[in-house]
């Protein structure tokens, strides 16, 4: 047989009434005298099969029995429309033959702590709730994929290795990189991106990043995914529109596509129907003068070691609490433009009608998401990027190649990143970002 030709479950709705035959993993049993009822996961969906003593021969029924929690095995029976049994199909078996007894599987139906879960984190995955996380991320990645696709942009790849930080920051992983001394892990794909929308026009990297940041928070991991456009004669508000109009045709997808697994998770999903354009915006000002009327103030470190709450002042970065504060009066995402370009890049481009602020713009989402976007407008005149670079202290040689993009037709361009971890622990609520990628990388953990 092809594998073409094999039967899922969640294509049981084609095969009523005809004999099928199934392939998974015992998720759970129960017997009543001469009957059994086995529920087969195979990683589309669960389905009920129902052994019945007098239906079966000896074989089958003792096959039956042995089966214990991830057991593997094959089943063949009968599909018959089943709207109380899980997924709304049973199978009535005619035989089961079992491929591997499980013995003394560790995730066992009780109470587990989540150190004991990530230990395990090969076999969590099995899990309803961490199995309909991972499909409503795949459906992010499609949805992704699909928006930037079917709008004109060609996706171009960018190197995991680099030779500096295109932020110019330290929290970096480094490497020997054989005899061309230090290179570095990624933290974005955005400079090479910029070169890759000049010569193709609008494009996307998408891939995996990596940031060295000693952070124990819910929202940060070490190595995540991070989608990148770059766009050719975009303005900033250019940049926030796609970004709008992003962002809601991934909730919508989601919601069109995802319903049975938002329903496991308990979801409220009618605060997902509210994320639809045009989003809140507010100036970098007016979000300080919203944390001033909340009383939101920065925790400050005194040199003793203790700390004092002050006015949140002008010119630092949002941290956790202050989003979350401004955030309370929205009930879907809202844009803050204007940073302060002392807390931003230096390859941000200064707002001409304040040079005190750079054109970026940071996309916080409703519920405790937090920012899942951002961006700006790119600096695109050669002698006031050579400036910043030397201003940042940043090695002039290793930025070459990334002025020769003003050196040689630049234009006006912006772009932003997105990532994907934090999107979809916002979009299923997961209550930590562990949660919503394979297997997390974080400071204290490089295992399984």
């Amino acid at each position: 047989m092809s594998w073409k030709e094999f039967t899922y479950i969640n294509a049981l709705s084609k095969h009523v009434g005809e004999e099928t035959t199934l392939r998974g993993w015992l998720y759970n049993k129960r017997s009543s005298g001469k009957i059994q009822f086995l529920v087969l996961r195979d990683g589309t969906g669960l389905c009920q099969c129902v052994v019945m003593k007098n239906a079966v021969s000896d074989d089958a029924w003792i096959a039956a029995g042995s089966l214990t929690q991830e057991s593997s095995f094959i089943v063949t029976g009968t599909v018959r429309k089943e709207d109380r049994a899980p997924g709304g199909y049973e199978l009535d078996v005619k035989n089961v033959s079992p491929v591997q007894i499980a013995k003394d599987y560790p995730i066992s139906p009780k109470e587990h702590g989540v150190e004991f879960l990530i230990e395990h984190r090969h076999l969590w995955l099995r899990s309803s709730r961490q199995h309909a996380i991972m499909r409503v991320r795949a459906n992010v990645v499609k949805s992704i994929r699909d928006f930037f696709d079917g709008n004109g942009f060609t996706l171009m790849d960018s190197p995991m290795f680099t030779p500096s930080a295109c932020e110019g920051t330290s929290t970096l992983f480094q490497t020997e990189y054989f005899d061309l001394g230090t290179a570095y892990l990624t933290q974005s794909g955005q400079l090479y991106a910029e070169a890759s929308a000049l010569a193709m026009g609008k494009v996307y990297t998408f891939g995996p990043v990596f940031r060295a940041e000693k952070s124990k928070t819910r929202k940060h991991l070490t190595e995540f995914w991070m989608v990148e456009p770059e766009m050719p004669w975009f303005d900033l508000n250019d940049d926030m529109d796609l970004a709008e109009e992003f962002v809601e045709y991934i909730v919508k997808q989601v919601l069109k596509e995802c319903m049975p697994e938002l329903k496991i998770l308990e979801r409220d999903t009618t605060k997902l129907e509210k994320v639809v354009r045009p989003f809140y915006r507010i100036s970098y000002t007016e979000a300080v003068d919203i944390l001033h009327k909340k009383n939101a103030p920065l925790i400050e470190k005194l040199p003793d070691g203790g700390e004092k709450e002050v006015p949140f002042p002008w010119g630092e970065d949002f941290g956790t609490p202050q989003e979350e504060a401004m955030m309370q009066d929205f009930d879907k995402p809202c844009i803050v433009h204007r940073y302060p370009a002392e807390v931003k890049a230096f390859y941000m481009k200064r707002d001409p009608e304040n040079k005190k602020c750079v054109l970026a713009m940071d996309m916080l989402a409703p519920e405790g998401g937090g920012e899942i976007i951002g961006g700006s407008q790119r600096e695109d005149d050669y002698d006031l990027l050579l400036a910043r670079i030397r201003k940042e202290h940043l090695p002039e040689a290793d930025f070459q190649w990334y002025l020769d993009l003003r050196r040689y037709g630049s234009v006006p361009h912006s772009g932003f990143g997105l990532g994907l971890e934090r999107t979809v622990k916002w979009i299923t609520g997961a209550e930590h970002i562990r949660e919503v990628i394979p297997f997390p990388r974080m400071i204290y953990r490089i295992t399984p």
